[in-house]
């Protein structure tokens, strides 16, 4: 078992930056690939980023690739999200989730989920 708690969303002008936090519990989230999505008012979940357990990994959607970076401290038990050049359009609330395997883009594959941190990006 796995618990995920995000912090650091917040508002921002567009072209400012953010940084993402998720804290886990449990002895065993070393063992998991972590991923981050987002969703917008009216849409759907969707994939932005993920790591591979040792954190030798990263794999990201075309949106946010060259501007976001994912990284983790297993130490820490803590995956993190730096956000740049924000958008209007980067405007979600993000969810930092667990899987078992990597890399997986689908929401399906991913066992244990955060309650979400919102951002907002103004123009």
């Amino acid at each position: 078992q796995v618990q995920l708690v995000e912090s650091g969303g917040g508002l921002v002008q567009a072209g400012g930056s953010l940084r993402l936090s998720c804290a886990a519990s449990g002895r065993t989230f070393s063992s998991y690939a972590m991923g981050w999505f987002r969703q917008a008012p009216g849409k759907e979940r969707e994939f932005v980023t993920t790591i591979t357990w040792s954190g030798g990994n990263t794999y990201y959607a075309d949106s946010v690739k060259g501007r976001f970076t994912i990284s983790r401290d297993n130490a820490k038990n803590s995956v993190y999200l730096q956000m740049n050049s924000l958008k209007p359009e980067d405007t979600a609330v993000y969810y930092c989730a667990a899987a078992r395997r990597y890399p997986v883009t689908l929401v399906s594959a991913y066992d244990y989920w955060g309650q979400g941190t919102q951002v907002t990006v103004s123009s």
